[in-house]
């Protein structure tokens, strides 16, 4: 009968309860993840209390909540800056002695000492708009240690092929001190959020973008100025595309509007093949304004139009001082920019091929500009 204690086949062991986190559903899958973030540690979340610096989309979070507070006549559900150590090998935080954690740099942990949000271990971040880059590919960590550009550590696959450019970028990360992590090629895939990183990766701080009254200045102190600057181009591979040009025609500079446009990003200096660390990039507020500075400034402005009137092959401005612009992938010029050039240039072709890449069209332009100021010369 129920409840008889002495019948056959009764269960000698009590039930399985729920297994804990998740609802058991996914409880395999968070093993060795490591812990979630209290959200005043997250420096993406408005409750961040961390003593690192607040992002501006997290101070933007903040001090909307506190408008919003105001009107509902509460208190505002906002964290304190400054008020609680987020910093790593700092005030007992993991991965330093005594700080209750691991004492190396594993899975998902950081060097002591170094800044940049933290993580929890095997979670994909999100990261700050000024949050440490991670630039990934040989030729462009090779070039950025080779430039001097600042760098925090330096993650290396486990069984990477050691060959010369490796073995100098070890060697030199060693020399200038920067931590050297080996970590598996599964991890770097995560940090990386799955982009060719060739097994090395370099964390940098964010791009260091020159002020645009000096890149002309320094422009203007060379036999030859020459500028690049983009209108509206969104792509981070055209970017850098542009910037490798520009590196390697001679042009003293590029720059870019602040908004609506590709900044120098992780996937720019990898497409950049490490040119970004030689070459200045300024942000401008307003495109327009800057191109008028530079006319004033002496220079002749040309913007590439697929409708120019002026033809690649007949631009006599070419050897005096020019500012080259490149539209934008889709639509090309704006329209106060396109008001704004004092030259519009078109490049030939013998095919029915509407127009060029961005990047490509700015190539040919800068080799033409190159060669004509070489037959001058």
């Amino acid at each position: 009968m129920a409840g008889n204690s002495q019948r056959r086949g009764r269960r000698l062991t009590p039930k399985a309860g729920a297994p804990k986190g998740s609802g058991g559903k996914n409880k395999d899958a968070l093993a060795g993840r490591g812990r979630t973030l209290p959200a005043d540690e997250r420096p993406w979340h408005k409750a961040y209390s961390g003593t690192e610096k607040l992002p501006q989309r997290t101070a933007w979070k903040q001090d909307k909540e506190r408008r919003v507070a105001a009107e509902e006549g509460r208190a505002p559900k906002v964290g304190q800056p400054g008020t609680k150590d987020t910093t790593w090998g700092k005030g007992g935080g993991r991965g330093t002695p005594g700080g209750g954690g691991r004492g190396t740099a594993g899975r998902g942990a950081r060097p002591a000492g170094r800044g940049g949000p933290r993580v929890a271990p095997g979670r994909k971040s999100n990261p700050a708009k000024d949050a440490p880059e991670l630039l990934v590919g040989r030729n462009p960590v090779l070039e950025s240690l080779r430039a001097q550009v600042p760098a925090t550590a330096l993650y290396t696959a486990q069984g990477i092929d050691m060959d010369d450019r490796v073995n100098e970028i070890v060697r030199t990360a060693a020399d200038r001190g920067i931590a050297i992590l080996e970590i598996s090629r599964a991890e770097l895939d995560r940090m990386t959020g799955g982009v060719l990183h060739q097994g090395i990766g370099l964390q940098v701080p964010p791009f260091a973008y020159e002020p645009f009254e000096d890149l002309v200045a320094a422009a203007l102190e060379q036999t030859a100025p020459l500028l690049v600057a983009l209108d509206g181009v969104t792509d981070p591979r055209n970017l850098g595309a542009v910037i490798r040009s520009a590196a390697a025609f001679g042009a003293q500079g590029v720059f870019v509007p602040e908004r609506r446009a590709a900044g120098i990003t992780a996937t720019a200096w990898r497409t950049s093949a490490g040119a970004a660390a030689r070459v200045p990039v300024a942000q401008v507020t307003n495109l327009t304004r800057s191109l008028k500075a530079c006319q004033d400034a002496g220079f002749v402005v040309v913007g590439l139009d697929a409708d120019g009137e002026t033809d690649l092959y007949d631009l006599e401005a070419a050897v005096g001082p020019l500012v080259v612009v490149v539209g934008s992938e889709g639509r090309g010029l704006s329209r106060l920019v396109g008001e704004t050039c004092d030259l519009t240039v078109s490049i030939p072709m013998v095919s029915d091929v509407e127009s060029l890449n961005a990047s490509v069209a700015a190539a040919v332009t800068l080799a033409e500009v190159a060669r004509r100021r070489a037959a001058e010369g």
